[in-house]
């Protein structure tokens, strides 16, 4: 019988706090945007729709690339312990997760406002798009980014009902932060990928240009994170989440070399899960202090 905690793992649950802190900077954003009469308890009911999609997404996305990555996984010594080919979840077991979390998602986002509602299926259908990317382009670490940074424009989309200036921009840093981490991830698989015909920047180029074309994502990505930044009141915490952020890629980036690659797991987990709380953390507190 399959236990919670495998499908926990199969989905690898505790990476949701890589896109969770910027879809609750936005949401928080958005409601201190409201007029003052709309800022009642409402948003208490909101935010628990907005988690529980956010949730039930990320369950799909991974649920649905574990089912689609499987025969894959279980030729590469580094993924072969993963719970599909394990045997921990059948695939069909895979695919009813999938399902069922697939079609709480389009519930949710319907009971929130119809804009969430229409948009629900694209969001589905764009995280799932990834899973196949690799088989086909090296851009796939872009759709992954893509796939994370929809969360603060859903964010946005379910407080406002329309997407604003701001979300993209915050939308737009998520997602080359996403590309480049994702970059050095796949470093892991550089030549198990060139073996299989698997297309990633990795696998395409050397591991020192991959790990420019990761750097370039990242200045990239602070950049719009700085550009989002002046949006907020302006204080002090409000910079300091900016400069922590920035500051942690660079870290990535020191740990993380050409011929110094056994950090990956380091760099990819625990400094990316902590440049996004850093920010989250300090901006969401600045909006509440200052804003």
């Amino acid at each position: 019988m399959v236990k919670v905690v495998d499908y926990l793992n199969l989905v690898k649950f505790s990476h949701t706090i890589f896109a969770m802190p910027f879809a609750l900077l936005s949401f928080t954003f958005a409601v201190k945007g409201l007029p003052e009469g709309q800022q009642s308890l409402w948003w208490v009911l909101l935010f628990v729709q907005v988690l529980l999609c956010m949730v039930f997404a990320r369950n799909v996305a991974m649920g649905f690339n574990r089912w689609a990555d499987r025969f894959i996984d279980a030729d590469n010594p580094r993924t072969a312990e993963r719970e599909i080919p394990a045997g921990k979840v059948t695939p069909k077991q895979a695919v009813w997760f999938v399902v069922i979390n697939a079609v709480w998602f389009i519930f949710v986002a319907a009971t929130i406002n119809p804009l969430c509602g229409w948009f629900s299926p694209v969001a589905l259908a764009v995280v799932m798009f990834y899973s196949y990317c690799k088989r086909f382009t090296s851009l796939a670490h872009i759709v992954l980014g893509i796939s994370l940074g929809i969360a603060p424009v859903g964010a946005t989309i379910a407080v406002c009902g329309e997407i604003t200036a701001e979300s993209i921009i915050l939308a737009l840093g998520v997602m080359c932060w996403s590309a480049g981490f994702d970059i050095i991830y796949a470093l892991q698989d550089a030549e198990f990928d060139r073996e299989r015909g698997l297309r990633s920047i990795p696998s395409r180029f050397s591991a020192r240009t991959s790990l420019i074309i990761s750097a370039l994502l990242h200045i990239v990505s602070i950049s719009f994170i700085v550009l989002y930044t002046t949006y907020q009141p302006q204080s002090w915490l409000a910079w300091l989440g900016c400069v922590l952020f920035a500051g942690i890629l660079v870290l990535e980036h020191i740990l993380v070399t050409p011929t110094r690659q056994r950090n990956i797991g380091i760099a990819f987990g625990t400094l990316n899960a902590l440049a996004s709380v850093a920010y989250g953390v300090a901006l969401i507190l600045n909006l509440l202090i200052f804003g």
